[in-house]
């Protein structure tokens, strides 16, 4: 891989992680502890929205981040061709 090329796949893959992170912080500690307030008035599954951020919904959407990384990192590879066979 020549230089150039790996400091554009490094820097798409620092966006990625960015990206992603961003969106856990503002759903586990937006959601779950800044906006809880509002959230509440907002059923969910027979739950306040707000309780359920704090207690089981920040954890799922953990794992579809986790997935969603998992994917859009082997789409990286192969655009970089750095894939494992």
């Amino acid at each position: 891989m020549r230089e150039e090329n790996a400091r554009a796949y490094w820097a798409a893959n620092l966006k990625l992680i960015f990206t992603y992170l961003i969106i856990w912080f503002v759903v586990s500690y937006g959601c779950g502890i800044l906006f809880v307030d509002a959230l509440n008035n907002i059923q969910f599954f027979g739950f306040k929205l707000g309780f359920w951020f704090a207690q089981q919904g920040s954890i799922y959407v953990f794992l579809v981040l986790i997935w969603m990384y998992a994917f859009t990192m082997n789409k990286l590879d192969r655009k970089f061709d750095v894939h494992e066979e």
